[in-house]
């Protein structure tokens, strides 16, 4: 496992791909709603990367055919924006990246589209607080497996199930580094966090337990019908005072 120790102007440089990518979250965002495409919110995110002088870090990536990953309900991770407008009560989970000056940042939210049951809200919230828990987690001296366990612990505490099949990761000049950063583990285990480090850590959740497969596409990754997902995900560095999140920076 070969980890990319970052130097701090390479970290203010992710931070300034972070906060342009957060901007862009932000625009497709606003026109979450029924009866929108998710082909209009990928249009939506390219224009809004390339207008910021970055690159769509998805489209073409090992032949993915979007700027965005579009996942609706059951779909986990992946799912290809297309034609059918989304419906009152969908759940949406949208997975961006870009490249800006050399350097990558990632980042995932899910919504409510529209009105949603309390079940999914609830399902949308444990995400993004298991994520916080990561976060907390993140902190020089400790492991990959402190991350894993904080998360698993909060989602698994709520009843949800954490998707074994997809896991977070290191990033920095490439998409993809080392560590692999899993939502599942135990405390003191795994590499060891130090000062330099940027992980992409993304809780993904199910409603119910789960074996995820891979559509005919190639790319769709779901949980099963019936069975709701949420993901959320920040680029987080490590710092001697504490983790950092480099997508938030709006």
């Amino acid at each position: 496992m070969a980890i990319v120790i970052k130097r701090p102007e390479e970290i203010e440089k992710m931070a300034a791909a972070g906060r342009l990518l957060a901007e862009v979250m932000e625009e497709v965002a606003a026109h979450v709603r029924p009866g929108v495409r998710t082909a209009f919110l990928d249009e939506v995110a390219r224009e809004a990367i390339l207008a910021r002088g970055a690159k769509p870090a998805f489209l073409g990536y090992q032949g993915f055919p979007a700027t965005i990953c579009a996942s609706v309900n059951e779909v986990v991770v992946h799912g290809i924006p297309d034609s059918r407008p989304l419906q009152e009560g969908d759940v949406l989970s949208i997975d961006l990246g870009l490249y800006y000056d050399g350097y990558a940042a990632d980042m995932a939210k899910t919504f409510p589209v529209g009105r949603v049951s309390p079940e999914a809200e609830r399902l949308i919230r444990v995400t993004e607080e298991a994520f916080w828990k990561g976060f907390d987690a993140a902190r020089t001296g400790g492991r990959i497996g402190d991350i894993s366990a904080a998360v698993q612990k909060h989602v698994e505490d709520a009843g949800f199930w954490v998707v074994r099949e997809f896991v977070g990761h290191g990033i920095g000049r490439k998409f993809h580094e080392d560590p692999h950063v899993p939502n599942f583990g135990r405390p003191g285990t795994g590499p060891k966090l130090r000062p330099g480090m940027v992980l992409a850590i993304e809780p993904m959740v199910t409603h119910f337990p789960a074996n995820v497969v891979i559509l005919n596409d190639g790319w769709t990754a779901s949980a099963g019908k019936g069975n709701l997902a949420a993901h959320y995900e920040h680029t987080v560095a490590i710092t001697e005072e504490g983790p950092r999140i480099l997508t938030g920076e709006v």
